[in-house]
């Protein structure tokens, strides 16, 4: 290989992983920055540090620290096809309680639960009662609406611990600090696969339409 061809190699090997610490640094939430940089800097503040295209490699270094190498074969491999992980987690929570959520009959409940997951997971929860996960009833909407995401972030998080590291961290940095993604349980980790099974089912299904 001639020096020139080595050279173009690697500028272009140098491009691209620039183009995915910005890629992921424009994606992260903006939480994450505010604990890495200084927490009393404003939220206009942090969304235009974060927009920065000379700052976003920089930023993505930070966050990412010697975990993963940036120029790794599986970078493109977007494990929620770059869709919201929270929309994700409420998919898989509903389906974790969709008992609790046939249950809810009256206006004004069913009203307070999706003003919280969103008319989509409360469908999406329906169409999947046979693979509901919880048995005990939660007849207060607040209260399953919170259980909705507990349950469903750590299903989320289970089953990113299947995925490549790289991955996982790309989609837990999309996430705030502390959701149960973080830290899911052994009841989380047998659930995990067959209920976002369906969720990517369903998100697969969306990106094939676009």
């Amino acid at each position: 290989m001639s020096a020139s061809m080595s050279s173009t190699k690697l500028n272009h090997s140098f491009t691209l992983a620039v183009d995915r610490l910005r890629e992921l640094a424009a994606s992260v939430d903006p939480g994450r920055f505010a604990g890495l940089l200084d927490p009393l800097l404003s939220p206009s503040t942090l969304a235009r540090l974060q927009q920065s295209a000379r700052l976003q490699p920089r930023l993505a270094e930070l966050l990412l620290g010697s975990k993963v190498e940036v120029s790794c074969a599986d970078w493109d491999e977007d494990a929620l096809l770059g869709h919201d992980p929270r929309r994700a987690a409420l998919l898989a929570g509903s389906i974790w309680h969709a008992r609790s959520i046939l249950k809810l009959v009256s206006r004004h409940d069913l009203t307070i639960l999706v003003q919280v997951i969103g008319a989509e997971a409360h469908a999406f929860a329906v169409r999947h009662l046979s693979s509901a996960v919880a048995m005990t009833p939660i007849v207060e909407p607040e209260q399953l609406s919170r259980q909705i995401e507990y349950d469903g972030h750590a299903c989320l998080g289970a089953w990113l611990e299947q995925t490549s590291s790289l991955g996982r961290i790309r989609v837990l940095l999309r996430l705030p600090v502390g959701t149960a993604a973080e830290s899911p349980t052994a009841e989380h980790r047998s659930a995990a696969g067959p209920l976002l099974s369906l969720v990517m089912a369903h998100l697969r299904t969306e990106a094939a339409g676009v």
